[in-house]
């Protein structure tokens, strides 16, 4: 499992101008099952994406990215192995 930091490089006016196509990178990996949860940070400085896979793969995926392709984004990717849960979310990873 993975968490992918976000953090704009650029003002938030850019952000904007990029946002609906960052929503189609998310709803397409939403719909291939590679992100769980994704949003934006308190205060609007970047985002953060829960997703699954290796980071290998999420270091092609990113590159999808309008805010990454715009150089809009820098990105951190912290991958983890989770060992507490609630007991539906098991079924996401096994």
């Amino acid at each position: 499992m993975l968490i992918i930091e976000l953090t704009y490089i650029k003002p938030l006016e850019l952000i904007n101008q990029h946002l609906e196509d960052h929503k189609a990178f998310l709803n397409k990996h939403y719909d291939q099952k590679h992100f769980l949860a994704s949003g934006a940070k308190v205060p609007r400085e970047g985002g953060v994406i829960l997703a699954l896979g290796t980071r290998n793969d999420m270091e092609h995926i990113i590159k999808e990215d309008p805010f990454y392709q715009n150089n809009l984004a820098e990105y951190r990717i912290i991958e983890f192995s989770p060992t507490l849960y609630i007991e539906d979310f098991k079924s996401l990873f096994d």
